[in-house]
């Protein structure tokens, strides 16, 4: 049986790159369609029929940032201690939100700081997204804490926030302009608070 309509002329996933690029410069707030539909180079017939409108399109590149810009999350959770996963979490993630030829800070922080409240179903998007990553840390923490990995008196929730939000912190000061050596020198004062 013969397909109905043309094939694709572009490559989904470059475009979704330029998407992420585009939204993560300007914000989700401050994109526009044909901000979206220039970059991505492509018409916006093909913009919904590969992605759909902005929102959706917004949800799949922070889909696509996660897979190819943050892989280095389930690297750290695979080391094997707490204090590993902190230390690899916390330097990669200065190398990612400084890496040259990319916008400074990240995608999921800054994609909706500035959302109004036409945008509050993508504040509380990137807000689930941001406690998803968290509650993975947390529950790396909770299996060291219950393997003696960590101390009997730490809290691995506590734990938890003190290492996202540090990481937050190293999105938002990238962006304002830190350098990567300046935010370098603040993962290593924030490991010699790490427990082990």
């Amino acid at each position: 049986m013969a397909t109905r309509g043309r094939p694709r002329g572009f490559d989904a996933d470059a475009a979704l790159d330029n998407a992420v690029e585009v939204f993560w410069r300007q914000g989700y707030a401050g994109t526009s369609l044909e901000d979206l539909t220039t970059a991505m180079g492509i018409n916006r017939p093909s913009l919904y029929a590969a992605f759909g409108n902005k929102e959706a399109t917004f949800r799949k590149a922070l889909d696509r940032y996660a897979e190819v810009e943050m892989a280095y999350v389930s690297d750290a959770l695979a080391e094997p201690t707490a204090r590993a996963v902190a230390e690899h979490y916390l330097r990669s993630n200065v190398a990612a939100v400084t890496n040259p030829g990319r916008p400074a800070g990240c995608l999921s922080i800054q994609g909706g700081l500035a959302g109004g409240g036409d945008d509050r179903r993508i504040v509380a998007f990137l807000e689930e997204s941001r406690a998803g990553g968290e509650r993975r840390i947390a529950d790396r923490f909770r299996a060291a804490h219950e393997a003696g990995d960590l101390p009997a008196d730490e809290d691995p929730e506590e734990l938890t926030k003190y290492v996202v939000t540090v990481s937050a912190g190293l999105a938002v000061q990238a962006s304002s302009g830190a350098s990567r050596g300046e935010l370098a020198a603040v993962v290593e004062r924030a490991l010699r608070a790490f427990p082990g």
